[in-house]
């Protein structure tokens, strides 16, 4: 076996970070991490055998630092350097930084990164190669008037999209004309912003896409390999939200075409160590030979790849790590076999209610179930920052068959239980049941179309709030009426809030240890009630149904949280703290309030403006999202309470307007 790295340093953060450091210990290898100021206890820096503080927590004063990375590899004695993904692990100038300090980069060459970092470049460099690309306008020219007038000539819709970097950041769709100066404004800050780099390129929007890519992995020898294809279609705001392996409806001689565009797009520019050829597909009709086009290509690992691993059964770090080091690929074409299918859905700390606005706070609680493939790098009690992606976990499955491997995701969603912050968990498992997907008919559009039955606003159910009055009453189950009146029925008054609602029920012990919530939309009664460290179970009602709910009860400053999680839903009260007081309440109608923590890029109105319901007031960027801010209804602008430039937390009163007369 080719000798490898006895040391390497990880140049990134959280899950990515930690499922870097697995594959090293298991190859014998020591581990160095760095972490920022917001990192000093994370998962990662546990995990690692040393770790390296790198500086404050703001991404570009730390992990974009990469002087700071350097130094700590030397210091370490680390012999080589995994980016991960994100961050450093596609900026060419790190490489050769890295290069020139004696150092390995466990990656690409700075001149494959050049060739294929800038969408433009890359598009170019395709077509020459033979490889078919989208139409569209990839020049240097950025002026909006040209831009404008290339878009009319292109046809709408289109695609502008941020040449440097990925993961939907800088890029906008845009239907009309007359949206096309602000779309392009926005895209270009926030490429600024996320990469450094505020150029664009206009694309053609092919009205029924799907987003299929190619896993490529090449060394040094002259080797190129590719693992098979990925489906990334579901899509929302041009970021992935679940994938799988094999794209569903793919035919040999489409597989075998794409798969051959793939590798010659990696041959053409002597790729080294793991790549992926982004293609877009016409999804209007059956997949077609002809019917694919080149949109980039991402030279490095992606967050997706589990789900080619677990159709190859090939660990894809390994081999990065075993070619760095100068060996060949360990496997030749014909000798890398795909089995059964593989799902991958992306849990985020976010609010689908909320329009999915990324959202902070502690993890009060976090469990998987048993089955299946859970890379995070995140555990019960750490806090979701509004400094980096509020990934919380990629949740992982795999079947002989999509059937078998899609209905393992649905349940591994159903009983992931998360308590202390908002997530897209139920929008998830929503979204694996959707009949257009479990059929394997759907495009990138799918979830903007479906947005509505996908995200339905559900009221806790009654059973979810009995639960949640006797743990946060602290009833025992076998004393009962301990701490209650000796004779007659006791009963006890208990107001709980959930989502800014009050479910005020009075909870009754009768006979037998059988206790009745009331109040509600009728009435709960359970018996044979038994509760342990993490589980609560109980007979419901006359049919005597049996209810078995994970759960996590969490004092906090302003009471006690109570997480109930029944029936693939998660459910959190808080029982108030009388004495804790209560904060004060903006009226909705008279304030905009920062929906996060995040920096004020933009503001567009001052104090004594008249603005119309909608109107954009400016824009706020956090966990690298821009959100635009918009009045809630018509009037004048009594202040503006932040300024351009500013950290604001979430909740405060950013913008205030005039009561309304009668």
């Amino acid at each position: 076996m080719h000798a490898c790295f006895k040391k390497i340093l990880i140049a990134n953060r959280g899950e990515i970070a930690c499922r870097v450091i697995r594959t090293a210990h298991r190859m014998g290898m020591n581990t160095v991490a760095v972490y920022s100021d917001a990192d000093r206890e994370s998962l990662h820096v546990e995990m690692a055998g040393e770790a390296v503080h790198i500086g404050p927590s703001p991404v570009g004063e730390s992990y974009l630092v990469g002087e700071r990375i350097i130094a700590a590899a030397l210091e370490t004695g680390a012999q080589a350097i995994h980016p991960g993904y994100g961050f450093l692990s596609e900026n060419p100038g790190f490489v050769e930084a890295v290069e020139a300090a004696g150092l390995t980069f466990i990656g690409p060459s700075p001149d494959a990164i050049r060739a294929m970092g800038l969408k433009d470049a890359a598009k170019d460099l395709m077509e020459k190669a033979g490889v078919p690309v989208v139409p569209g306008y990839q020049g240097s020219r950025q002026e909006l008037a040209f831009l404008a007038e290339e878009a009319e000539g292109i046809g709408y819709p289109v695609l502008i999209k941020a040449r440097a970097g990925g993961g939907g950041k800088g890029m906008r769709k845009v239907e009309r004309a007359e949206d096309f100066a602000d779309a392009l404004k926005s895209a270009s800050r926030e490429a600024a912003a996320a990469f450094g780099d505020p150029h664009v390129l206009i694309e053609k929007f092919i009205t029924a896409p799907r987003h299929i890519e190619v896993q490529v992995f090449g060394d040094s020898h002259g080797n190129v390999v590719h693992l098979f294809e990925r489906d990334c279609s579901l899509q929302r705001r041009h970021q992935k939200v679940i994938e799988e392996a094999p794209a569903p409806g793919m035919s040999a001689a489409v597989r075998a075409a794409m798969t051959q565009a793939a590798v010659k797009a990696a041959e053409a520019i002597g790729y080294r160590g793991a790549g992926t050829i982004e293609f877009i597909a016409d999804g209007s009709g059956s997949l077609r030979p002809d019917g694919f086009w080149f949109m980039e290509m991402n030279t490095r690992l992606q967050v997706e790849h589990p789900v080619t691993e677990m159709i190859t059964s090939i660990d894809l770090v390994e081999w990065q790590l075993r070619v760095a080091a100068g060996a060949p690929l360990p496997l030749t074409q014909s000798e890398i076999a795909m089995n059964g299918h593989a799902f991958e859905a992306r849990l985020y700390a976010e609010d689908p209610a909320r329009d999915f606005l990324p959202v902070t706070g502690r993890l009060e609680h976090l469990e998987f179930p048993p089955e299946g493939r859970f890379d995070t790098g995140v555990r019960t009690g750490d806090v979701i920052t509004p400094f980096y992606d509020p990934m919380i976990a990629k949740v992982i499955t795999q079947g002989e068959d999509r059937e078998t491997a899609l209905s393992r995701l649905s349940a591994a969603l159903d009983d992931t239980h998360v308590a202390g912050t908002a997530t897209n968990a139920a929008f998830l498992a929503a979204l694996s049941r959707q009949a257009d997907f479990v059929a394997g008919t759907f495009d990138t559009g799918l979830i903007e179309r479906e947005l509505a039955s996908l995200t339905v606003a559900v009221a806790p159910a009654e059973e979810h709030v009995a639960l949640a009055a006797i743990l946060a009453l602290g009833i025992d189950p076998d004393m009962p009426h301990l701490g209650w009146r000796a004779f007659g029925e006791a009963f006890h008054d208990v107001r709980l809030t959930a989502r800014d609602r009050a479910y005020e029920r009075c909870l009754s012990l009768g006979k037998d240890g059988v206790m009745t919530l009331s109040g509600g939309a009728e009435p709960v009664t359970l018996a044979e009630i038994a509760i342990d460290d993490a589980l609560i179970s109980a007979r419901c009602g006359a049919a005597r149904r049996r209810l078995t709910a994970g759960f996590a009860r969490v004092r906090q400053p302003g009471g006690l949280l109570v997480s109930v999680h029944l029936n693939g839903r998660t459910e959190d009260f808080l029982l108030v703290d009388e004495r804790a007081g209560a904060a004060a309440l903006v009226d909705a109608t008279d304030a905009v309030i920062a929906p996060m923590t995040g920096t004020i890029v933009q503001l567009s109105v001052s104090a004594g403006d008249v603005v119309e319901a909608g109107q954009k007031l400016g824009v706020m960027e956090a966990m690298k999202m821009e959100t635009t801010l918009v009045a809630p209804r018509a009037g004048r602008v009594a202040a503006v309470e932040c300024k351009e430039g500013a950290t604001v937390s979430d909740g405060a009163v950013l913008v205030t307007f005039e009561e309304e007369t009668p």
